[in-house]
C-alpha cells in the first residue's frame, strides 16, 4: 500500500509538471492540469451527469457480459466435450475471436439501429470468446474418471453435467469471465460513441464539443478508477469461488 501510495504520489507530480512546462499556448493540455479537476468535478456534479452515466455504462456492461455468458459457456461446453468439433470449430473460433468487435459497429447499428442495444451487442462480441475458449479448456481438462465413476453410479447426463462438469469447469469459466470484463470495459467506451445520449462514452464526446477538455479528463479518470474496481471485484469472487471449491 505504501509503495503504491508513493507510485501515484509520483505520477501525479510528473502529470503536473508535465502539464505546466508543456501547455505554452495549448488550452487542452492546460486544461488537463490536476488543479482544474475539483472545479471540473464540482461542474459533472452539479449537472448529475457523472453518476447517471456511469450506472448507465455499467448496466450495459453487465447486459453484455450476460449475454456472453448464456453463449460462451454452452458453447464452450459442446466444443470442450468433443475433440472432432474441437478440431473443426478452431478456424472459424480464432479467426472471429481476432475481429476487433469495433468492426461489428456498422452490423450492430443496421440490426439494433442507434441506442443500448448495439452496445450490449459490441460488449457481448468482445466478452464471448474469453468465457467460450476457457470454458472449453476446462471441460478438455476435466477428469474422465470422474465422468465414469459418476455414470457407474447411475447419474444421468444432466446430473453428471451439474455435479461433475460444472463444479470441476467453474474456475476456468470464472477466469473467462475475468478476462471478458477487462476487455469489455475497453470496447464499452468506443461502443457508446456511436450514436447514444447517454454513458461515461457518449459524455467524453460531449465534454470534447464543448470545448470541455477538465471535464473530459475528470471522465477519462472515472472510467479508469471504475475498471479498477471492477477488476478487483473480479479477482475477489474468483478468489472466493476457488478455495470454496
Amino acid at each position: 500500500m505504501a509503495w503504491g501510495t508513493f507510485g501515484v504520489l509520483v505520477t501525479v507530480a510528473a502529470w503536473w509538471a508535465f502539464t505546466h512546462a508543456a501547455a505554452g499556448g495549448s488550452t487542452m493540455i492546460a486544461a488537463f492540469r490536476p488543479e482544474q479537476l475539483p472545479g471540473a468535478v464540482g461542474s459533472l456534479l452539479e449537472r448529475g451527469v457523472v453518476v447517471q452515466d456511469a450506472v448507465t455504462s455499467l448496466w450495459r456492461l453487465l447486459g453484455g457480459l450476460l449475454l456472453a455468458t448464456a453463449i460462451g459457456v454452452p458453447l464452450g461446453l459442446v466444443i470442450g466435450s468433443w475433440q472432432r468439433v474441437r478440431w473443426a470449430s478452431a478456424p472459424v473460433v480464432q479467426f472471429l475471436r481476432m475481429v476487433s468487435p469495433l468492426s461489428w459497429a456498422p452490423v450492430a447499428v443496421a440490426l439494433f439501429g442507434v441506442g443500448s442495444a448495439p452496445v450490449v451487442f459490441l460488449v457481448a462480441a468482445a466478452a464471448v470468446w474469453p468465457i467460450t475458449l476457457n470454458t472449453a479448456a476446462g471441460v478438455a481438462a476435466l477428469d474422465p474418471a470422474h465422468l465414469r465413476v459418476a455414470r457407474t453410479l447411475g447419474a444421468s447426463p444432466f446430473e453428471r453435467l451439474l455435479t461433475v462438469v460444472f463444479p470441476s469447469i467453474r474456475p476456468y469459466v470464472m477466469t473467462g469471465v475475468r478476462l471478458a470484463l477487462g476487455i469489455s470495459w475497453v470496447v464499452l467506451v468506443p461502443a457508446e460513441m456511436l450514436g447514444v445520449s447517454t454513458g461515461l462514452g457518449y459524455e467524453i464526446l460531449n465534454a470534447r464539443d464543448r470545448l470541455a477538455y477538465d471535464e473530459m479528463l475528470v471522465v477519462i479518470l472515472v472510467i479508469g478508477l471504475l475498471g479498477i474496481a471492477l477488476d478487483a471485484l473480479a479477482q475477489r469472487l474468483l478468489r472466493e469461488r476457488v478455495v470454496r471449491t
